[in-house]
């Protein structure tokens, strides 16, 4: 199975899963399980300074010899510094977040990296391949963390439409049947994040994973939209605080001020009721903590009975 897909091809890798870059939580040790597993890890630079990053790739490399990426937020204010460490470093793959990344693509491309941004809607993507990006990872809102509008039932056919280059669909997969139906809708791959925060390998706190547990469909919320930066996450006191804030037309300051160091605070801290605790909506659907090799085993090694099933209701 995937001997000929897209992704695996163009990455050299087994699988076309894409570990999602989650800050603070997307570090080496969980990218290198993915990796070693037959996926993608990825590296979530988040705000990370460029010498701790470095510490990452390097541990990293130390722990596989598969292909890796590193997630770059192109809002960080060491985003310059970021880039530069990853052309160092020659990380082969570099997926990219909240802005373009046109001025970075000679410079990667010059050492051979693969540049897939994420984008959240059809122009964003049309607009990125034009730059020669190599693909695209179709992000719908049900994911976990920073958000656009658009589901992902919706917006993956539609620019799997609109692109020539491999489309990676995110959001709302945690299993066989999702990954199954990604690629119905145009995907060649998947990117999975809220799935791997439930594997032995992440290093977020227990609190922050059993505070996932214990979510039902409902459980997430939307916070931060009047920033412009909308962000997914489970209820707690602290999304009810910005709900105050955004009813009350406080200044965007005041709100981003709100939420500054709460990702840390769940992630490694432990607090989730005043932390934030970044997460999809497939939360409610999780129930165990299992090995990453084991997490991508059940992935794969599921989609033939889906295919077998969904065969039988279509006859």
């Amino acid at each position: 199975m995937f001997e000929q897909n897209q992704i695996c091809k163009l990455l050299g890798i087994k699988y076309p899963i894409f570990q999602g870059g989650m800050a603070w939580i997307g570090t080496a040790e969980l990218a290198s399980a993915v990796s070693n597993a037959g996926g993608l890890g990825i590296i979530g630079a988040g705000h990370m300074p460029p010498d701790l990053l470095q510490k990452e790739i390097q541990k990293c490399k130390g722990w596989t010899d598969k292909p890796f990426g590193v997630n770059i937020m192109l809002m960080s204010p060491f985003v310059k510094e970021v880039m530069k460490v990853v052309v160092d470093e020659r990380i082969p793959v570099v997926t990219t977040g909240a802005g373009n990344p046109g001025e970075y693509i000679p410079a990667l491309k010059g050492i051979g990296s693969k540049v897939i941004p994420v984008v959240a809607s059809v122009a964003l993507a049309k607009r990125l391949v034009r730059t020669g990006v190599d693909a695209v990872i179709a992000e719908g809102t049900e994911s976990g963390g920073h958000v656009g509008d658009i589901t992902t039932m919706a917006l993956v056919p539609q620019i799997a439409d609109a692109v020539d280059v491999p489309v990676i669909a995110a959001g709302g997969v945690g299993d066989s049947r999702g990954m199954t139906a990604v690629f119905a809708l145009g995907a060649s791959g998947v990117q999975i994040g809220t799935r791997f925060v439930l594997s032995e390998e992440c290093i977020a706190h227990p609190n922050y994973k059993n505070f996932v547990l214990k979510a039902s469909d409902r459980s997430t919320v939307v916070t931060g939209r009047s920033t412009g930066h909308p962000v997914r996450v489970i209820k707690n006191k602290l999304t009810r605080e910005f709900e105050e804030l955004e009813r009350k037309n406080a200044p965007v300051e005041e709100i981003e001020k709100l939420g500054a160091g709460k990702l840390n605070l769940a992630t490694h801290k432990g607090d989730v009721e005043n932390g934030s605790v970044m997460i999809g909506q497939i939360s409610g659907m999780l129930h165990d903590i299992k090995p990453v090799a084991r997490i991508i085993e059940d992935l794969v090694g599921g989609i033939p009975a889906v295919v077998d099933s969904m065969q039988s209701r279509l006859r």
